[in-house]
């Protein structure tokens, strides 16, 4: 029995899958969630979540160069992969290892079709369709009580150079999410480059600065105060452009931005 990818790649199901590497830190998470832990021989070093992981599994590098070797030496029979976070070459070498699965994750129904896909996959029908159906009903609830005005957002995810996030993004639909508006939407680019400059004419009245993957302080604020008055904030990256399981507890979280941002600083 053959399924598809998100890449529309065909992926052989006609056995069960017993040895698992994931080569994306939202993918492991998930994989976790849905039960999965024994079968899960190798993982990132940016594979953070459960925390205790990365003392019982394998690592095998990172989410764009990894230890071949030590991927053909646990015999996986899957790899899981995802499109902006791995490689097409690294995808290439790793084919002739073991059938891979790619996600590829721009929205949040995105991420319910690949919570979904893994159900089938792993025969974890029931452990999916549940945690679609969590999520479902708090994203309902969470977006029941937004306010109905519509800020102009402005993410930052890297400094030198200034980079920030466009459209076509996850991170971007998580910020439509929230019911704002990106205003660097529509910029070349799924994270363009910017100079603070721009900042006067697009006039944001919100400035969130990623956790990761550039580690934004309190010490940068200024930097980018001098070219803006609007409101600056600190935010946990996670939350915004990790998917799969982790948005249950992104859902808490924004919930928290939102009541934070609406008392006056």
């Amino acid at each position: 029995m053959l399924v598809k990818d998100q890449l529309d790649r065909e992926v052989d199901i006609s056995k069960s899958f017993c040895r698992i590497v994931s080569l994306v830190p939202s993918l492991t998470e998930l994989v976790v969630y849905l039960g999965l832990e024994e079968m899960l021989v190798g993982i990132t070093k940016f594979c953070v979540h459960p925390k205790y992981l990365k003392k019982t599994k394998t690592i095998v590098g990172g989410t764009k160069q990894v230890h071949l070797d030590k991927i053909r030496a646990l015999k996986p029979d899957l790899i899981l992969c995802n499109k902006e976070e791995n490689t097409l070459e690294m995808v290439q070498e790793l084919e002739e290892i073991c059938q891979v699965h790619i996600s590829n994750i721009v929205s949040f129904s995105d991420s319910l079709e690949l919570i979904s896909s893994y159900g089938i996959l792993f025969q974890k029908e029931m452990r999916s369709k549940q945690l679609i159906s969590d999520l479902t009903q708090k994203t309902a609830s969470f977006q029941k009580e937004l306010s109905a005005e519509k800020l102009k957002v402005a993410y930052f995810i890297w400094r030198k150079p200034w980079m920030v996030v466009g459209g076509d993004t996850f991170i971007n639909s998580m910020l439509e999410f929230n019911g704002w508006n990106n205003i660097f939407k529509g910029a070349t680019g799924r994270y363009p480059e910017i100079d603070l400059k721009v900042l006067q004419n697009k006039n944001p009245d919100l400035i969130l600065l990623s956790s990761e993957p550039f580690p934004f302080q309190q010490k940068h604020i200024s930097e980018i105060r001098a070219f803006s008055n609007a409101r600056i904030e600190i935010v946990d990256g996670e939350f915004f452009s990790w998917y799969g399981s982790r948005q249950l507890l992104a859902l808490d979280y924004f919930k928290e931005i939102q009541a934070h941002l609406s008392k006056p600083l």
